[in-house]
C-alpha cells in the first residue's frame, strides 16, 4: 500500500509540522505492509493533534501517545496494526535521573547539555527539573549514551542514573501572576501586556514567527486569544491566560496572566 501523502497533509501549512507529518505517514505505511509496530519521535502538543488527525482516518490501525507520566508534555506515539494489542509502551522510553549542584540550572541548561552531545530534540521528551536534581526523559534508544556521556550540565559536573517511571517526581508549577486591563483579546496586544513590550515589539516578534499559540506557530498579530490559551514566545517565555475576570465600564477585559517561571 503506497499512502498519498499530499491528500492527508494538505491541510498543514507550517513546513516543519508537514515533514513530520510526512513522516508519521511513512511509518503508517510501514506498519500496514510489513505488520510490524513504529514508533514516532516525541511531539510536542500542537504535532500530537495533528498527528491524530491522521491516524484516525486509518481504520486499520490501533496507536497509544505516552510521555513518561500522566500530563506530560511531550509525547511519543506508537503505532500499531489494528489486531495487535500495545502495551509496555514505557519500554520504548528512558527515565534518567541527573543529580549534582544543580540549583542555578534551568530547563534550557538541561536541554543545550544534551543537544551538546550531539542528540537530536525530537529524542528528547519532558525535562523536569528540581532544586538539585531533575529527570530527562529520551527515547530508549539513546538511553544508555546519555546515561555515559552526560557529565556536565552548564559547568556543572553530574551524575546520572536510570530510573523507573514509578519513581518520577513531578515539579510544581511556578509562575508569576499580572492582572491587566485588555482592550482585546488580539495576541499582540497580550503579549505587549505580558512582557511590558510595545505594541510594534510585539506585531513583528509575531511576524517573525517567534510565537506559537498551544504549540501552533502564530503568524498574524490580530489572531485572538482564548482563555486557557498556552503562549510562548521565543527569548521572553511562556505564558497562560489563566482566565477572564469580567469587564471594566469601557468595556475592557480584565485578564488574568500567569507568566512561568
Amino acid at each position: 500500500m503506497i499512502i498519498d501523502k499530499d491528500y492527508y497533509t494538505s491541510h498543514i501549512k507550517d513546513g516543519e509540522k508537514l515533514i513530520k507529518m510526512r513522516r508519521i505517514l511513512d511509518k503508517i505505511e510501514i506498519v500496514l505492509n510489513k505488520h510490524i509496530v513504529q514508533s514516532t519521535d516525541f511531539l510536542d502538543p500542537y504535532e500530537v493533534y495533528l498527528a491524530k488527525s491522521i491516524l484516525n482516518r486509518f481504520d486499520e490501525i490501533n496507536y497509544i501517545d505516552y510521555g513518561g507520566y500522566n500530563n506530560s508534555e511531550r509525547k511519543m506515539i506508537l503505532i500499531s496494526p489494528s489486531y495487535m494489542f500495545l502495551d509496555h509502551i514505557e519500554d520504548s522510553l528512558s527515565c534518567i535521573k541527573v543529580e549534582g549542584d544543580l540549583v542555578t540550572l534551568s530547563h534550557k541548561d538541561y536541554l543545550g547539555a544534551l543537544l551538546n552531545l550531539g542528540i537530536k530534540r525530537e529524542k528528547v521528551g519532558d525535562i523536569l527539573v528540581h532544586k538539585d536534581y531533575g529527570y530527562i526523559i529520551v527515547k530508549d534508544e539513546i538511553g544508555n549514551y546519555v546515561l555515559y556521556n552526560l557529565e556536565k550540565i552548564g559547568n556543572k559536573n553530574v551524575s546520572t542514573t536510570n530510573t523507573t517511571f514509578t519513581d518520577l517526581e513531578i515539579p510544581s508549577v511556578e509562575y508569576k501572576e499580572i492582572k491587566r486591563f485588555l482592550t482585546s483579546l488580539r495576541i499582540d496586544l497580550v503579549i505587549s501586556e505580558a512582557f511590558n513590550l510595545s505594541r510594534k515589539d510585539s506585531m513583528d516578534i509575531i511576524k517573525r514567527g517567534f510565537v506559537k499559540i498551544n504549540w501552533e506557530p502564530i503568524d498574524k498579530p490580530a489572531k485572538e486569544v482564548s482563555e486557557g490559551d498556552v503562549v510562548s514566545v521565543r527569548g521572553y517565555g511562556r505564558f497562560i491566560l489563566y482566565s477572564i475576570e469580567g469587564l471594566s465600564r469601557k468595556g475592557r477585559v480584565m485578564g488574568n496572566i500567569r507568566i512561568l517561571i
